[in-house]
């Protein structure tokens, strides 16, 4: 079944919404034009985790056990645009010393508290997944922001 995006009353997309729009563009240069456009330092994170091989998760690949929230877009929720600051916890060298409960268990809160959108991407991103559900190449990527580094990271 099909989900429907939900519009968002806040000024700004969620970054699963940009993502989205980059998606649906119909040339690289499209997408290129989109991605800088709503550029962000969150957005530009998450494209590291995805796509820098060297940036190595410490949650557990697959499914993630979380009660997905179902709140409409820019309500009763948290936003990746403002959760990112936080996501080196998740990742090897970030957070070293927490025990893996704990750090699992941190994960899972914070996708129940974001919009099920971006909480789906957060889960996509954290195995490097981003395009299973989005059609945006890392060849796009890097053209859209030429100026990240690339490897080195963990």
């Amino acid at each position: 079944m099909a989900k429907t995006m939900m519009a968002n009353s806040s000024s700004r997309l969620l970054i699963s919404e940009v993502l989205q729009k980059v998606h649906n563009a119909k040339t690289k240069r499209e997408k290129i034009i989109l991605l800088r456009q709503y550029e962000s330092v969150a957005l530009r994170q998450l494209l590291i985790w995805n796509y820098d091989n060297s940036v190595v998760s410490m949650i557990p690949e697959g499914f993630v056990p979380y009660k997905a929230n179902d709140a409409p877009a820019g309500t009763d929720h948290t936003r990746l645009e403002s959760e990112y600051r936080g996501l080196y916890r998740f990742c090897k060298g970030g957070a070293d010393k927490l025990s893996s409960l704990k750090r699992e268990t941190m994960f899972i809160q914070l996708l129940e508290g974001l919009h099920e959108t971006e909480a789906e991407l957060l889960c996509l991103i954290k195995d490097h997944n981003l395009t299973k559900k989005y059609r945006i190449t890392f060849t796009v990527v890097k053209e859209a922001f030429p100026n990240i580094v690339w490897g080195g990271r963990s």
